[in-house]
């Protein structure tokens, strides 16, 4: 197979995820505040795109607070440093069994599960170019925990985020995501060239070595866009393979918090980081404008 670069790369900067990263360092945003700041510091770097979840201020637990949403969106809207904005709606879907031998009832201090349209009212107020669409379920690394994302469930999100006109990004943990992917295309719930985000070294849906990789890579309709990212020390690596294969890149702290060996990041130095492997591969960074174009996307302000 011959190589064919992306010469034209977007980046995306996932600012501060849901994952337990809040005490392992200092750089991980909390407040709405900080994540909107971190996110407006990632687009001066040269991130396109900034993906975002929100956090407790004071605990940095994960949230699904609209009014946190709005906040963080308010504020990258109103500075004046474009970006495109894409929030996430994979909150809701969390649930916790029991102990292997009494699954049932399942845990209710980490369980959280809400209905569709719970799932994207921040997205419907805040009006976002993107969000996320997890396109399956998944046992995560925590023993007793399923990341849960029925087909149904898919069905009805994906529905209403075309219905609002806001993009979905795709996010798929492994191959039989994409072959639901292309199922909701194809049932015109999603609208074509999709936009997918291949998630590799997420235990445990697709290992991040190059042979598993290309075969999702080989999986997504030529004429959809797709991005890709790994995790912790495989990030950069990441961003030189995606790019050789003919895709986008993310990186940011909610996938990765080091630099280097003992050097914690800041999502404005992975986002440098990154914009130099790619100049350095003979690619162009492109900027928002250049996405929204790509995508068909529309900048909107929130509802008042």
């Amino acid at each position: 197979m011959p190589l064919t670069p992306n010469k034209d790369v977007f980046i995306t900067c996932a600012v501060t995820g849901s994952g337990a990263t809040q005490d392992r360092s200092h750089h991980v945003p909390r407040s709405p505040e900080q994540i909107a700041n971190s996110a407006i510091d990632a687009a001066k770097a040269g991130a396109a795109i900034v993906h975002c979840h929100v956090r407790d201020p004071e605990t940095g637990a994960p949230s699904r607070d609209p009014k946190m949403f709005r906040e963080v969106t308010e504020r990258i809207r109103d500075s004046e440093v474009d970006v495109v904005l894409n929030l996430t709606a994979g909150m809701g879907g969390d649930m916790v069994f029991g102990d292997v031998e009494n699954p049932l009832p399942v845990n209710a201090a980490g369980t959280d599960m809400i209905g569709a349209t719970q799932r994207v009212s921040h997205v419907a107020e805040c009006r976002p170019e993107i969000c996320t669409l997890d396109c399956g379920t998944m046992n995560f690394a925590e023993a007793d925990y399923v990341m849960t994302n029925t087909p149904g469930m898919l069905r009805a999100m994906g529905k209403m985020m075309t219905d609002m006109g806001v993009c979905p990004e795709i996010e798929v943990f492994d191959t039989g995501h994409l072959w639901l992917a292309k199922t909701l295309v194809d049932e015109g719930i999603l609208k074509s060239p999709a936009l997918v985000q291949l998630c590799m070294g997420v235990p445990w849906g697709a290992p991040d070595d190059l042979n598993t990789f290309m075969a999702m890579v080989n999986n997504v309709p030529s004429d959809w866009n797709w991005s890709a990212f790994s995790l912790g020390r495989n990030q950069m690596p990441m961003v030189a393979a995606a790019v050789i294969a003919g895709g986008n890149v993310r990186v940011g702290l909610e996938d990765n918090l080091w630099l280097g060996k003992g050097e914690l990041a800041t999502n404005a130095q992975l986002v440098e980081r990154a914009v130099t492997i790619i100049e350095n591969l003979g690619s162009n960074v492109i900027g928002p404008d250049a996405v929204r174009e790509r995508l068909g996307l529309t900048k909107r302000a929130p509802k008042q």
